[in-house]
Order: structure tokens, then sequence, then C-alpha cells
């Protein structure tokens, strides 16, 4: 297992291909200078110990100095131990709704926006819990699988927007009979869903499947993002508002915090309905009922004791910086008597 601590120095790698291309034209700016000079053959005559192999081999060294130095600098990291440590927590999944009412902006700056915001803040207030994500709008789809790796859980939260689903609509019940598979611990008597949404459902029969839900165990929580009075629903195209939503009567349509659904699905699952216009509220709220759950202790393998490995590639660039400065551009004897390249005529 390895870490990179800092990634952002792969850019250094960019000034290779500069060199190289910054090699290239002197090169062929050498050569058009020699050609006004003297011909081809006098100018052997006159430097006959230059080579262009060498000085090939010098650009080659300093790019491999320069891939070295930015490995230094990211500075990656080698787990040397790897640990079964226990673990105690809930299973917590969490619905988001993408689909295009998410983008109104009621709220700031835009329920989409709000809603993945509040679901890191509360990633981020879990210790032992496992978490997994699920997003949904026309139907329903897994982003991230039931794990305890909070980095990956956010790093595809952060991700995911109201163009991933290409069928528009709410699908409540869809989500949540694809949470019910996420649950993969039958020993795991807490599980929970947080279903994060504006509340509009275009499926109906919601109840049902918070109630069948509920049988399995799982307690379903809804968060609600947005207002009652409600918004427009911009199109916009890198950025920029192009035109909001219209209906078949080509009337604007606004989009309104379906509260009362959202009430009704956490009261059928043995829930409740958090408004989530208050992150840190949301936060200390969702605290406070999975601080009152049993947890179950389950065990889980990690690796401990990052070691940094920066050195090795520091010492590398080092060296070969200075290989490259002792390295002469001209002919090395040795070579030249080999006869490598057939250079020598009768």
């Amino acid at each position: 297992m390895y870490q990179l601590e800092q990634p952002i120095y792969f850019y250094v790698l960019l000034a290779i291909p500069v060199v190289v291309l910054l090699f290239l034209g002197v090169l062929l700016w050498k050569r058009r200078t020699q050609k006004k000079f003297a011909e081809r053959a006098l100018l052997k005559r006159l430097s006959p110990n230059q080579s262009i192999f060498k000085s090939v081999l010098k650009v080659f060294v300093l790019c491999l100095a320069i891939a070295c130095l930015s490995f230094g600098l990211v500075n990656p990291k080698i787990g040397t131990k790897l640990e079964t440590v226990k673990r105690e927590g809930v299973d917590v999944v969490f619905a988001l709704d993408v689909s295009k009412s998410m983008v109104a902006e009621d709220i700031a700056p835009n329920r989409m926006q709000k809603s993945k915001q509040l679901v890191t803040q509360i990633i981020n207030s879990l210790a032992g819990d496992r978490v997994g994500i699920i997003g949904y709008a026309g139907s329903a789809f897994p982003q991230v699988p039931i794990t305890t790796d909070f980095s990956s859980a956010k790093l595809f939260l952060s991700s995911m927007d109201t163009d991933m689903v290409s069928s528009q609509g709410t699908a409540i019940t869809e989500a949540i009979q694809l949470a019910e598979t996420f649950y993969n611990d039958e020993d795991q008597v807490n599980r929970v869903l947080f279903i994060i949404s504006d509340g509009e459902d275009h499926e109906g029969n919601i109840e049902d499947a918070a109630n069948a839900a509920a049988e399995k165990g799982i307690r379903i929580f809804t968060i609600g993002v947005g207002t009652l009075e409600g918004a427009r629903i911009p199109i916009k195209r890198n950025g920029i508002l192009q035109y909001y939503k219209k209906d078949q009567n080509n009337e604007e349509v606004i989009t309104r915090l379906g509260e009362e659904t959202l009430r009704r699905v956490a009261e059928e699952a043995n829930g409740e309905y958090i408004d989530g216009s208050n992150t840190q509220e949301v936060v200390a709220t969702v605290k406070a009922i999975l601080g009152g759950m049993n947890k179950k202790e389950f065990e889980a393998k990690q690796f401990t004791d990052f070691k940094d490995q920066y050195q090795w590639f520091i010492a590398g660039a080092l060296f070969l910086l200075v290989f490259d400065m002792l390295l002469l551009e001209r002919k090395t004897a040795w070579l030249k008597k080999l006869n490598l390249f057939n250079e020598k005529t009768a």
C-alpha cells in the first residue's frame, strides 16, 4: 500500500517535453547555421570529436533527473505494516437525489452542492462506521459500495452531478430498494439510510417501499434540501445561464421542497425528517442519532507505519545532475576505437 503526499508536484514532469522541444530546436538551429558556414565533410574534419549521440544522452539524463525530482517532491510513502484493528460502528447509506430540480438555487449555492456538503460533513463526523452512497433520479445507481474508506467515498461523492442519469425524475422508491442490497452484514442490527432530496417524487408507492425497508431493519432518515417557496430550474452551459426549464405549456417550472413526502417516508421507516438548511445542525442531529444506536464490532485491516521514500528519488536526481555535468559532448576515446557505427573509413 502506498500514499502520495503531494501529488500536485507531478506537474513538474511537464518540464520534460519542454526540455526535449528546446533541444530539438537548438539542434535544428545548429544544423542550419553550420550549413551556412561550411559543407558537411569539411565540418567533420574541423570538429572530428563532435557527437550527436552524447548530446542526446545528456538531454535524456537531464529528463531522468527531472522525473526523479518530481517523484521526490511528491513523496510517495509505502505502508510497511498491515494491522487488523477492531472498529465499532453502524452501516450508513446515503441516497443522494441527482435530478435536475437539484440545481435550483433557492438554497446557496444550489441544492446539489448543498447536499454534497451535508454528506461530506456527516462523513467527517463519523468514526468506526461503514458508509455507502447511492445516486438516483429517474433511476437509482450504486456510487460507492459499503466501505470504511471515507476518503474514497468523499472522492466519488465530489464527482456526482445532475448529468449522471439520463432518465429524469425522482425515483425514491427505487433508491430505497437498491439500498436494501447494500447491507451485506447479516449480524449488523443497526442499518441506517439517509435520503437527501428536495422531496419531489414522480413514482408513487413510496410509503410501501419505506415500510418494506423497515421490516428488514432499515431505519430511514430524510434530509430536505430546498425551500417551500421554491425556485426556477436554471439550465446552464459552461457555467453560463442559458434559460430556465419550462413545462409543456411553455411556462417556467417552479420546484418546491416536498417536505410532506419526506416526512411520510421517515415515519414509515421508524426515522425522522431533518431540515437540511443548516449544515451544523444537521451534522449534530445525525451524530446524536447514530450515537444513540448500539455499535457492532467488526474487524478491518489497514496499513500503518507509512515511511517516506522521497530521499531515494532526490538522491537519484542529484546523481543524474552531477553525471550530466561531467558528461562531455565530444566522442569518448574508447567508444571511438570500437567503431560501433562504422565511422572509420579506409
